[in-house]
C-alpha cells in the first residue's frame, strides 16, 4: 500500500501536460543535485553517486523526449548533451565546483521553462 504522499505524488505525474513533466524533471535534476552537494560535504561518496547518476536518468530522459527538427531542440539537445558529460564527469572526480555548474544551468533551464509556461497560459 502506498503512504497518502506516495499516491499524490503518482496522481501528479499521471495528470500533468507534458510541459508540467518537464518542469517536474528539472525540478528533480535540481534536487538530487542538491542532495549531491551536500552528501559531497559530508563525504557520502555513494549518496553522491546516486543522485548524479539519477541526474543523468533525467538529463537522458529529456534527450529522448526532444523533437530535433527545430533549432531550439537541438541547442537543447547540445546543453542535455554537454550536462549528462559535465555530470558524469563530476560523479568520477567526485569534483563538487561541476555539481554547482551543473545545478545552476539546470536551475536556469527549470526557471527559464517555467516562465515560458507561464507566458503560454496568459496568451
Amino acid at each position: 500500500m502506498t503512504n497518502p504522499y506516495q499516491a499524490y505524488q503518482i496522481n501528479q505525474v499521471m495528470t500533468a501536460s507534458p510541459p508540467e513533466l518537464t518542469l517536474m524533471l528539472y525540478q528533480g535534476a535540481a534536487r538530487f543535485l542538491k542532495q549531491a552537494i551536500q552528501a559531497h560535504q559530508s563525504k557520502d561518496w555513494a549518496t553522491v553517486n546516486e543522485r548524479l547518476q539519477r541526474v543523468q536518468d533525467i538529463y537522458y530522459e529529456l534527450l529522448a523526449t526532444l523533437n530535433q527538427e527545430y533549432e531550439i531542440g537541438r541547442s537543447l539537445a547540445s546543453m542535455y548533451d554537454f550536462l549528462i558529460r559535465h555530470v558524469r564527469e563530476a560523479n568520477v572526480a567526485k569534483d563538487l565546483a561541476k555539481m554547482e555548474e551543473a545545478l545552476e544551468l539546470t536551475e536556469e533551464l527549470r526557471d527559464t521553462w517555467e516562465q515560458a509556461m507561464k507566458q503560454l497560459k496568459q496568451n
